[in-house]
């Protein structure tokens, strides 16, 4: 009886991404987008929030390397357990480009976040949802976090209600705001920044003791678009943990058939560098 042969060894496969490339063209942002992954959200009250985020994340790449490894964005996404939250992008940031050799990288997570709301009057409970989106970004170990955050809102034109002897037109709004921040800052502060400055904030369930607060409180609050941005802008001003913002309103108008839009942009650093400079 002959012996089983034995099986041939397996050659090494080669590493093309590893190769060199010769174009000498460096690659800014290389890697994986919108992967969706569970993650858990710490929330303001201490409870943990179960939900789906999209993940894009990117790397540098280097003039001299053909491609980056994919498969290790995917990996080092699974290896968080599924805790993911504004606390341990650095970690995640940091693991990225320790792994892929890079310079700098990016990480982007956006996913649904619920606030429980009481009613104005009848103090009924009920949830909205907020469109959110965590960004880490690293370049030469230094580490820079932006909270993009969806909020709608109510908005009473100023011009409809003092031309009218009757009501006033109103709309929904989206005040789309983006902090590049120096601290922790929780979700729900950056909602409150925008519901407060706007004509009335939203509520999922309201009774009609409610209905009759939320429509007297915007005809009593009419704001431009203009009034929006600016009103949320110096909220934004005076709150330490924020170094750069974007306020962007889009009012989808209920009298024509097109949207109002404003934005405002600030980089607080460099205001204050050219304060100091006289």
């Amino acid at each position: 009886m002959n012996a089983p042969e034995s099986p041939s060894p397996v050659a090494p496969m080669v590493d093309v991404q590893g190769s060199a490339d010769t174009r000498r063209i460096a690659i800014n942002q290389v890697g994986i987008k919108a992967i969706r992954h569970p993650v858990k959200v710490l929330d303001k009250s201490g409870g943990v929030q179960h939900t789906i985020a999209i993940f894009n994340m990117y790397v540098s790449l280097p003039h001299n390397f053909k491609g980056t490894h994919m498969s290790r964005f995917v990996e080092i996404l699974n290896s968080h357990e599924r805790e993911i939250s504004v606390e341990n992008f650095p970690v995640m940031l940091r693991e990225m480009v320790d792994r892929l050799e890079a310079e700098s990288g990016h990480i982007a997570m956006n996913f649904p976040y619920f606030i429980n709301k009481a009613a104005p009057v009848s103090g009924v409970q009920s949830l909205m949802d907020y469109d959110v989106t965590l960004i880490g970004e690293i370049c030469h170990g230094e580490i820079a976090s932006t909270i993009r955050v969806a909020v709608p809102v109510t908005s009473l034109c100023p011009c409809s209600k003092q031309i009218s002897e009757r009501g006033a037109h109103n709309q929904r709004s989206q005040v789309t705001v983006t902090v590049r921040i120096n601290e922790h800052l929780w979700i729900e502060e950056l909602v409150q920044f925008v519901e407060e400055q706007a004509s009335c904030e939203l509520y999922g369930l309201l009774k009609r003791p409610d209905e009759k607060y939320v429509t007297e409180r915007a005809y009593d609050n009419p704001k431009f678009v203009e009034d929006m941005v600016r009103d949320v802008a110096a909220r934004l001003n005076i709150e330490p943990r924020i170094d750069a913002y974007v306020v962007e309103s889009e009012n989808y108008e209920s009298i024509h058939n097109h949207s109002a839009y404003a934005l405002i942009e600030n980089d607080k650093r460099r205001m204050a560098v050219r304060s100091a400079d006289g």
